[in-house]
């Protein structure tokens, strides 16, 4: 391909991964072991939504359950069993289900892979500016100012 070109189409499994494991601050990133993340969306420069390819290892979570204020989230599920853990309990998917999250409800919500093969799964989240992020089950909330997500304790203190 060119310098110049712009990417037209690729083999998913072929992206590369997101270099950063986790963006969480310790201890929580070390509990995201076991989840790859291939960002597509950003591969054609889309900067309204993300797309991400994201496997997890037996065990592995997609992230803290969390919930968002501004941004919505869709899931569809390509291999695998994961187990959608929302506030008000489990639901366990299969291949070709799928799930939205939308902004604003404070229903936290987290993959969780209890099987012993992996998950493959489609994730798909808006940009919008002012999105915050609440972690029902940890000390942890988030803001994302100009881009990127800046972590605090719920008493307000940085991480």
């Amino acid at each position: 391909m060119a310098e110049n070109s712009k990417l037209i189409a690729i083999d998913a499994e072929e992206a590369p991964s997101r270099s950063k494991r986790s963006i969480y601050p310790e201890p929580f990133a070390s509990r995201m072991i076991g989840r790859e993340k291939k960002p597509l969306g950003d591969l054609f420069s889309l900067s309204n939504f993300g797309v991400n390819l994201t496997r997890l290892a037996p065990g592995a979570l997609s992230a803290l359950r969390h919930a968002h204020s501004a941004q919505d989230e869709f899931v569809y599920v390509l291999q695998g069993n994961p187990v959608l853990v929302t506030d008000v309990g489990e639901t366990q998917l299969h291949p070709g289900m799928c799930a939205g999250f939308k902004a604003g409800t404070g229903d936290g919500h987290q993959l969780v892979n209890r099987s012993n093969e992996d998950v493959v799964y489609l994730e798909v989240g808006d940009r919008s500016a002012g999105d915050s992020a609440t972690y029902p089950d940890d000390d942890l909330q988030a803001v994302l100012v100009s881009g990127n997500w800046q972590f605090k304790h719920k008493d307000g203190t940085p991480y």
